[in-house]
């Protein structure tokens, strides 16, 4: 009959206590948020009466956690970048050329001399002093080719060396091609979003779509033109040797060889070898410093990988220079007075200390393989966000009062208590969107109104249930006790359905779509739990005081 036990009712008002303390810090949206902004600021920079003052506007034994707010709501930048993937191809193939020339190099004899030609990005082209060597040449090269690891490349090598006339050529496979796409837009993507992280802004959107580009949206920012700074700038740190030092920009270089313009010493050029010693993919921290002199500095660190590389080079060119590259420019070209062991060094030039901060983030977050093109870029001021929040709300409340007072006319009492499951309905959805740190769209408000509307059908379902028990002449207890397990069976499936299908738009889907599921997914969970628990119990804590010998629903 109605019994429900008393740990049962005690987890029940606990979960719904629970609810309505996570959903709290949103009702004071903007305090909580300065309060939280206050409080990551302190330890990040340390304490100031003016932080220490904004966090206390928040009691911090208070649940502190806010549903994040999305682009159409906040306001922000979004932009549409594609990734550059051919850019990968030359530099595979000025890493390559090195390895290429090393391994003829014990060949002359058969091969003659070889020398590098012009050709596409993709490619190496030699041409041979002694073209009957050339089986030969083929032989040793295509050693060099490694097999492809990814499942779509199963049986291929990474390059393929072919032969035309007195030209050998070496040049990337379709399959490693495909592959490499793949790597760099999935590297493009992963560096993006740590460098958006790293400046601090909530719940970004940074996603692939099709093969080559990525989406970014970002709310609370101020323009896409501060977003494109951001993330646009390459921040590509190598190591190079140098070749030669002057004033000419117009200087050849040789092949395998590139002129760069110093960055401190105004019309000075460095010729510098293509192929870096180390690059900046090996760093694995770099934070802000001051050298001997007291100047703004970056102190850095290569992985085991990197800094042997690092180590060995140096061990074998003592008294030569070489050059810290950024963005093809040179920092600066130091001789190398010893062996650098460990894998450490420090970057220094005429920085600002802000200068060799920004500096620091952008080598932590590491250098974009490839060129980004922002082929769409909008900016969405906060006052389109704020119309968009105040029409949600509108229809959000008329919903909800147009469900209460239809609730409570239809059923007396019992609606009333369904109307109190309601609120507390809404209490959950928002409690566990700040505990998981969901993000609300536009789409999302509008999955919480269905929600209230869907909230409802499971109660109507046992009350329209526990009528037809009291026409058929049942006791009030027995009536209701039928009503909730006769009527559960429907409401499970309804529900269930329902909830796969937010999972599948969830996982298929992107941005407002995914907004929309999320709410729509949560809102069939709490509601579900509401009706099923929270009004039954509602109704059986009144039954057990009244003990009514009749009920109207």
């Amino acid at each position: 009959m109605l019994q429900i036990d008393l740990w049962k009712r005690v987890l029940i008002w606990l979960v719904c206590a629970a609810g309505i303390m996570l959903a709290l810090p949103n009702g004071f949206y903007t305090r909580v948020e300065q309060a939280n902004d206050a409080a990551a600021d302190i330890i990040a920079k340390g304490e100031t009466p003016e932080r220490l003052e904004v966090a206390d506007q928040w009691p911090s034994y208070l649940p502190s956690g806010l549903v994040n707010l999305g682009l159409d709501l906040r306001g922000g930048a979004h932009l549409l970048a594609e990734v550059q993937v051919g850019d990968v191809y030359e530099a595979r193939m000025d890493a390559l050329w090195p390895e290429v020339r090393d391994a003829l190099r014990p060949e002359r004899s058969t091969v003659g001399t070889f020398r590098r030609q012009p050709g596409s990005a993709d490619q190496i082209r030699l041409k041979l002093s002694k073209p009957d060597g050339m089986a030969r040449a083929l032989e040793v090269v295509r050693e060099l080719a490694n097999p492809i690891t990814t499942l779509t490349g199963v049986g291929a090598n990474d390059i393929e060396v072919s032969a035309e006339g007195d030209i050998l050529v070496v040049q990337l496979s379709e399959a490693e091609k495909i592959a490499s796409d793949d790597r760099t837009v999935r590297q493009s993507l992963e560096i993006v979003r740590r460098r958006i992280d790293e400046v601090g802004t909530r719940e970004p959107t940074i996603q692939r779509q099709g093969a080559d580009r990525i989406l970014i949206q970002v709310p609370g920012i101020g323009s896409a033109s501060e977003l494109k700074a951001i993330i646009g700038t390459t921040a590509q740190l190598t190591f190079n040797p140098v070749a030669g030092r002057g004033s000419d920009p117009d200087a050849a270089p040789g092949i395998g060889n590139e002129v760069i313009p110093s960055l401190d010493e105004e019309g000075i050029y460095y010729t510098i070898e293509s192929a870096a010693v180390v690059t900046g993919e090996d760093l694995v921290d770099a934070q802000p410093s001051f050298d001997q002199n007291g100047q703004p500095a970056v102190t850095f660190r290569f992985n085991t990988s990197g800094a042997r590389r690092f180590g060995d080079y140096t061990a074998e060119n003592i008294g030569s220079p070489f050059a810290i590259v950024l963005d093809d420019e040179v920092v600066s070209a130091p001789v190398i007075q010893s062996h650098i062991p460990g894998g450490s060094g420090i970057i220094t030039g005429n920085f600002t200390i802000e200068e060799s901060t920004n500096l620091a983030v952008l080598l932590r977050a590491g250098a974009l393989p490839a060129e980004l093109v922002f082929l769409e870029e909008r900016t969405i001021g906060p006052e389109l966000g704020q119309d968009s929040i105040d029409a949600g709300k509108i229809a959000t409340i008329v919903a909800f009062i147009a469900v209460l007072v239809f609730m409570g006319l239809s059923y007396g009492l019992f609606g009333l208590f369904a109307n109190v499951a309601l609120i507390l309905n809404i209490a959950l959805i928002f409690g566990m969107l700040s505990l998981i740190g969901g993000t609300l769209t536009l789409p999302g408000i509008a999955g919480i109104v269905l929600t209230v509307g869907m909230a409802v059908d499971a109660n109507v379902l046992i009350f329209e249930r526990i009528r037809e028990e009291l026409k058929a002449g049942r006791g009030p207890a027995k009536a209701i006790d039928e009503g909730y397990s006769k009527a559960l069976s429907a409401i499970l499936d309804a529900n269930i359905t329902t909830f796969i299908t937010a999972v599948i738009l969830f996982a298929m889907g992107s941005g407002p779509v995914r907004g929309f599921a999320i709410t729509l997914g949560l809102g069939i969970m709490t509601s579900v739990f509401t009706a099923i628990f929270v009004t039954r119990l509602m109704i059986v804590m009144w039954f057990e005081r009244r003990r009514p010998k009749t009920i109207e629903v």
